[in-house]
């Protein structure tokens, strides 16, 4: 069996974005369960909570942007 280009790309894009998933999950729940670290980076994303915020509060303001999208289609179609 022969995997074209574009399964390799859907591939390494898949990867990525589990990457992504893993290394934030580590950084906003994960590491605020473990105790102290002695390493500087790793003490640095124990201690930051702009990430472990950033996500729950990007939920609200996708729901009212995408209500203001629909709104203004709704008055671009009927006007």
């Amino acid at each position: 069996m022969r995997f074209s280009r574009e399964d390799l790309v859907g591939s390494v894009f898949i990867a990525f974005g589990v990457t992504l998933f893993v290394g934030f999950f580590y950084a906003a729940i994960v590491s605020k369960l473990l105790p102290p670290y002695e390493n500087s980076l790793l003490a640095a994303i124990q201690n930051d909570w702009y990430y472990c915020l950033l996500v729950p509060l990007t939920l609200p303001v996708i729901i009212v942007a995408v209500y203001l999208h629909w709104l203004s289609m709704k008055m671009f179609k009927h006007a």
